[in-house]
């Protein structure tokens, strides 16, 4: 499997695609894998997680839904995975330009990043198919990497303009 093949893979179609046809969509794609390539796939996948746990990237998530929890960080970083590569890239670079997406999710008429379970799609295939388990691999390390955000209205509208228009609080 490619970097380009997992891309296509967890890539929604459109911005504000619910997670369950999301999760269905992508399970759908992934029974067609070889044990092999789902392998690979939850490589990539887990590569991306520990890539997108970072204190910036939970300051943004922090703005968007008030997310306080390591559980619902994961659900989002889940989410930035599954905007695709060129969006995931350039929230990587700059948490903040998540303030440039239009349609979002939604759940009670709020935004609603995140994704449940989408990272243990793969796992669950293999498992049913070979009653084994894919190779452990954490989705981070101890700590997200870079200082802790502040929950600061002043700093965090100085530290995240974009989102902060967005997402006034």
């Amino acid at each position: 499997m490619t970097e380009t093949e997992f891309w296509q893979l967890v890539t929604r179609t459109t911005p504000d695609q619910d997670q369950i046809s999301l999760a269905e969509n992508l399970k759908e794609k992934l029974e067609q894998l070889s044990d092999e390539q789902l392998v690979e796939f939850d490589k990539f996948f887990g590569q991306q997680m520990r890539r997108s746990y970072s204190w910036s990237i939970w300051g943004a998530a922090y703005i968007i839904t008030g997310c306080d929890s390591e559980y619902a960080f994961a659900e989002f970083r889940c989410f930035l995975i599954s905007l695709g590569k060129d969006w995931y890239d350039k929230i990587i670079a700059n948490p903040d330009d998540l303030g440039q997406l239009i349609q979002w999710p939604e759940k009670d008429g709020y935004a609603y990043p995140f994704l449940d379970e989408y990272d243990l799609i793969a796992g669950q295939i293999f498992e049913d198919r070979t009653d084994g388990e894919l190779p452990f691999v954490p989705s981070g390390m101890a700590t997200p990497q870079g200082k802790k955000f502040t929950t600061k209205k002043k700093q965090l509208k100085a530290a995240y303009p974009q989102l902060s228009k967005a997402f006034p609080f």
